[in-house]
């Protein structure tokens, strides 16, 4: 198709109430290049249009519609991806996908052998993703699919085991033949006739995966790591085919040596360390594989009193379920009726169990004591806690963090630079190198198609990512992205919001004063009744300690509420009036000097127009928020406190919490203007919030961080989520930041330091440092005797590059959290 031709594309746009949405709409599709020919229909709730072929992408036309408020009805699919060896594979399944029209977004992850595809649900179907990524040589099943080829799946890793023993095996018996015995005294016809039988099935059954690769990528005008291997092998192995040949036919050749112990040993590495780093790969991702397998398969349903086991997959929001001691929670839901402790450890981190009672909420996924359960199921399917995080931890491992550009960058060159190389060396050694040589030229060439290697660059950053999100979300920690993984660890300054982030967002009474005659109880008394009709929080607080105090509230009459400032009302016919010093004011009521505190934490209470006492209110610290400010400023990271509250309490929390700089009487939209003016200082920000006015905030900072327990729009526009609310995980993301990107640096290093090492010494570098007798005794097997490579050795370092870096990354596991 010609960048001039014209696709018509229609697609499903949500968010349209009106005509003037149709309006907006259009407006805003008009904005794209390449884009005519408009078509906005109310009813429908759809829009067509022409895109000129090469112009403009699906991806673009969602952001031009979210941009002014509307969306594109899309849906996400993870497919599991088989054929991937190197970084190469995953650029040309990516390539293949996003060609798809009504493709939005793809990311394809080598590590997990995955890829999750947000797509236009109109426009394409899960097949037209599996027939796009087998054009492109490999193949691609939904999940479920996978898991009913199980059997097949099997049988290939039998012949895949088969073709390794083949290959090994035939590699050391023509070794063995060729140094370690005289056939030629045992045998009727010439030793060489053995190698070929040996070789052949080897070269064309063992090694048949890498011809069938290199096909399907040719086909697509590319090349990966087969199409280096699959040309050394064929080398190797034809040009002693091509040996023995010629001597057949009574000509002599300047070929005095045959490399088909070499082709069956490198085909043979090859396998074993294909096979190796797939059961590496499998240890990266087991955090995700058992946070999949916690969804128990049923649950016992109650129905009129008689219990059902159904499906949990079957199950409804508002069913009533038994989950009976020791069971998994098929899904969220309230406790209805009884008690126990939950293990949520592997959903939230929280090491020790968790007490449940009638009226709390519980996680799905996660673990019953030792009591039995009655809920009412209020999320099922993707909606459920488990579901949410399942999808975080699974879009972080498939995302790529930005270090990762450099290594995209050279692994999509760089077959086709070390096919040149290959191509030079040969022609260098054949033209200007000493007899026979040919012979140094295919020696040489081999050598440096088998040592180069993509899979280390490309499996250098992911694994690193699996592992650290996958210890993340073991601790309760979730990344979003790893952009965020990568970007907290230059964090120098964290700035806190204050109520239900470093507090815990309930304030509780903590002294009761009296002015007069009036006593305590009486204060309490009297304020308790008109608050019971209010439903602020400090309301809440007075009742808690008049119910701790067990005393019985007279009845209020003519309660109201004004909202920010205090409640009166009528109790045994005396005006009663509660609130802060504004509040009376605003009655005309004064305050005693000695207690005229403007800060919101205390509520002044009046009798019939004259103040008779007043209640003290303080919001409690968070367990561990000391040490975790404590350890932030350990790390040389600077600690602010914010908060919309007057001075006051915000002062005395920040002393608390042992934070030296705090701001009060923020409002919520200048909680991210203050962000702003950090950043415009040079400092790098990240912002921990809870509520619906710190989304701005936390969007704003360079890295937003968010309670778990707080409101869905604070988690949405968060770069972290902490799932139990464990404060202290604020400096232990930061800390596993920090080693993951050492660990990332580490593989990148190897990687690029064992092909700039190892391409230049397998043409043929060392020959004048070690040509004859020079070479070492300890060296002369991996060098040969003039110093080049063998071909042999170069297979093991190119399979060791690869499964040294996932080792490396699996090590993640078990560093200390110390910055």
């Amino acid at each position: 198709m010609s960048s001039h031709s014209a696709i018509s594309t229609t697609f499903p746009v949500t968010g349209m109430t009106c005509s003037a949405c149709v309006g907006h709409v259009e407006q805003a599709l008009q904005g794209l290049p390449g884009v005519s020919n408009i078509r906005v229909n109310l009813a429908t709730e759809r829009a067509s249009l022409d895109m000129a072929g090469g112009s403009t992408a699906m991806v673009e036309i969602v952001e031009a519609l979210e941009g002014v408020g509307y969306g594109v009805d899309t849906n996400e699919m993870v497919f599991d991806i088989e054929g991937m060896t190197c970084a190469a594979c995953e650029s040309h399944v990516f390539r293949a996908i996003s060609d798809v029209t009504g493709v939005v977004n793809v990311v394809v992850n080598l590590s997990t052998e995955t890829s999750s595809v947000t797509f236009v649900s109109d426009m394409v179907s899960s097949g037209d993703i599996i027939a796009a990524v087998k054009k492109s040589g490999y193949q691609a099943r939904l999940p479920m699919e996978s898991a009913l080829t199980d059997n097949k799946t099997d049988t290939s890793a039998q012949f895949e085991y088969g073709r390794l023993l083949l290959a090994l095996v035939s590699a050391v018996v023509i070794m063995f033949a060729m140094h370690a015995v005289d056939l030629t005294v045992i045998l009727p016809f010439k030793p060489e006739l053995l190698y070929v039988v040996f070789a052949t099935p080897v070269q064309f059954w063992s090694g048949s995966f890498m011809y069938v690769n290199v096909w399907n990528t040719l086909k697509r005008g590319s090349s990966n790591m087969n199409t280096l291997i699959a040309l050394g092998t064929t080398v190797a192995y034809g040009y002693g085919l091509v040996s023995l040949l010629l001597d057949a036919a009574g000509i002599k050749s300047m070929m005095s040596h045959t490399y088909f112990d070499a082709s069956c040993a490198i085909i043979g590495i090859v396998l074993l360390g294909r096979i190796l780093e797939a059961r590496a790969r499998g240890r990266v991702s087991e955090s995700v594989r058992g946070l999949l397998n916690l969804q128990p398969m049923t649950a016992i349903l109650i129905i009129d009193d008689e219990e059902l086991e159904v499906l949990s997959q079957s199950l409804r929001v508002g069913d009533n379920v038994l989950v009976r001691p020791g069971s998994l929670i098929p899904a969220d839901g309230i406790v209805k009726d009884g008690s126990s402790y939950v293990d949520e450890s592997m959903l939230t981190g929280e090491s020790s169990s968790v007490s449940k009672k009638e009226g709390d909420r519980v996680i799905g996924a996660t673990v019953n004591g030792t009591g039995s359960l009655v809920l009412s199921i209020t999320a099922v399917g993707k909606d459920t806690e488990h579901a949410r995080i399942i999808k975080m931890v699974q879009n972080a491992q498939g995302s790529k963090a930005p270090v990762q550009r450099l290594a995209d960058l050279v692994a999509a060159r760089f077959v086709p630079v070390i096919l040149m190389v290959a191509v030079v060396t040969f022609f260098t050694w054949l033209i200007f190198g000493p007899e026979p040589s040919f012979a140094y030229a295919v020696m040489a060439m081999v050598a440096v198609l088998v040592v180069a290697c993509p899979c280390a660059m490309g499996l250098a950053t992911p694994t690193a990512v699996m592992v650290g999100t996958s210890r993340a979300a073991e601790m309760g920690i979730l990344f979003k992205n790893a952009e965020s993984l990568e970007r907290i660890r230059s964090v120098d300054t964290v700035v806190f919001d204050k109520t239900a982030t470093i507090t815990s967002g309930i304030p509780v009474v903590v002294d009761v004063m009296s002015y007069d005659h009036i006593g305590v109880r009486d204060i309490l008394l009297v304020a308790g009744s008109v608050e019971a009709r209010s439903e602020h929080a400090l309301a809440r607080a007075v009742l808690a300690k008049v119910e701790g105090m067990g005393l019985k509230l007279p009845d209020a009459t003519h309660v109201r509420a004004v909202p920010g400032l205090g409640v009166y009302g009528n109790v045994n016919g005396q005006a009663v009036s509660v609130g802060n010093a504004m509040y009376m004011s605003s009655l005309g009521i004064e305050v005693p000097t000695p207690h005229n505190d403007t800060t919101n934490n205390i509520s002044f209470v009046s009798i019939d127009g004259v103040v008779r006492g007043s209640i003290v209110f303080q919001d409690q610290l968070r367990d561990g928020v000391k040490d975790t400010v404590a350890a932030l400023i350990d790390m040389g990271l600077g600690v602010v406190l914010i908060s919309g509250d007057q001075k006051g309490p915000v002062e005395l929390i920040a002393r608390e919490a042992g934070i030296s700089s705090f701001e009060s009487g923020v409002l919520p939209g200048e909680k991210s203007r203050l962000i702003t003016q950090m950043q415009s200082e040079g400092k790098i920000v990240a912002m921990v919030g809870d509520g619906i006015n710190d989304a701005p905030a936390l969007t704003q900072a360079d890295v937003g961080i968010a309670m778990g327990g707080g409101t869905d729009s604070a988690i949405e526009a968060s770069d972290i989520t902490l799932i139990h609310d464990d404060i202290s995980n604020v400096g232990k993301s930061i800390a596993l930041s920090k080693i993951s990107m050492r660990t990332i640096k580490q593989n990148l290093f190897w990687a690029f330091a064992y092909n700039i090492l190892l391409i230049p010494i397998a043409s043929g570098l060392l020959y004048s440092v070690f040509h004859g007798d020079g070479v070492l005794p300890q060296l002369r097997w991996a060098l040969g005797e003039h110093g080049f490579l063998n071909p042999i050795v170069a297979a093991i370092a190119m399979s060791v590059s690869s499964i040294s870096v996932v080792m490396n990354s699996l090590t993640l596991r078990y560093k200390s959290l110390v910055s």
